[in-house]
């Protein structure tokens, strides 16, 4: 919905949900994909599956691409930010002015995953999710090339003042 748009991503912890709150409390339009965009499918051809169980899930989490290109393509506001994390994201990446990672050290994200509750992706007691999530944080794979790195160690509110920045956005 914006006359620039951008993406947040990171891997799992790294602060996407928490920016995208804070972007919304100062009134940005900001779209949180990992719950308004995403649906389990097949990362080939975008058909929805719902046999999809275990560590798949992260492999088959892919965003709806159509509904990623109307929102982009409505220009009603100076910028849209959309914050979380999809396997499709080379079918739209194209689209955005910027993209942001987010990026936390292993104590951070071990820290932060600690603090989520057991029924949240790589909660508490979900092993092997929390392998998955440490492996990909260790590779970096799976995260779109060419982006602009963020510090997401600071404060929220430091973290969304230093995007709005570079995203030209006094607010």
């Amino acid at each position: 919905m914006g006359r620039r748009n951008y993406l947040i991503e990171g891997v799992s912890g790294s602060g996407k949900t928490a920016v995208c709150h804070e972007l919304r409390r100062r009134g940005v339009q900001a779209i949180n994909g990992d719950r308004e965009l995403a649906y389990q499918g097949d990362p080939s051809t975008g058909e929805e599956r719902n046999d999809i169980v275990g560590l798949a899930v992260h492999d088959h989490h892919l965003w709806r691409t159509e509904e990623v290109a109307a929102i982009a393509a409505d220009r009603s506001q100076p910028a849209t930010f959309f914050c979380g994390g999809s396997r499709n994201v080379a079918t739209f990446v194209h689209l955005f002015d910027e993209v942001f990672v987010l990026v936390v050290g292993a104590a951070e994200l071990n820290r932060r995953l600690d603090a989520r509750p057991p029924d949240e992706w790589g909660g508490r007691g979900r092993v092997d999710e929390r392998a998955l999530i440490q492996r990909l944080h260790a590779t970096g794979a799976g995260l779109p090339t060419n982006a602009t790195l963020i510090d997401a160690e600071a404060p929220l509110s430091e973290v969304v003042d230093v995007i709005l920045r570079r995203a030209s956005l006094a607010l």
